[in-house]
């Protein structure tokens, strides 16, 4: 996944998909038993959009300040703590 790729995904208007269209992060299942680069893979791979996804029926759209983290930064936060 390239970064236009990801700036055209953080750009997505929540109010123009359907619910239908995006998957629920409760469906994703990462094998810990991974590599921290294959899991982040993993995660990719099942959640097609990390900005825009379902948890619990609702659409979720991520934001990320600019000031902070990066969404490869963040993630790598995320998997090493697990």
């Amino acid at each position: 996944m390239d970064i236009h790729t990801l700036r055209n995904m953080a750009e997505t208007d929540i109010s123009t998909i359907s619910k239908e269209s995006l998957i629920d992060i409760k469906d994703v299942t990462i094998d810990m038993e991974k590599g921290k680069q294959e899991r982040i893979s993993e995660f990719f791979q099942q959640i097609r959009n990390p900005y825009c996804f379902v948890c619990n029926g609702i659409i979720v759209k991520m934001k990320y300040n600019k000031n902070e983290k990066t969404l490869e930064e963040k993630l790598d936060s995320y998997f090493l703590s697990l």
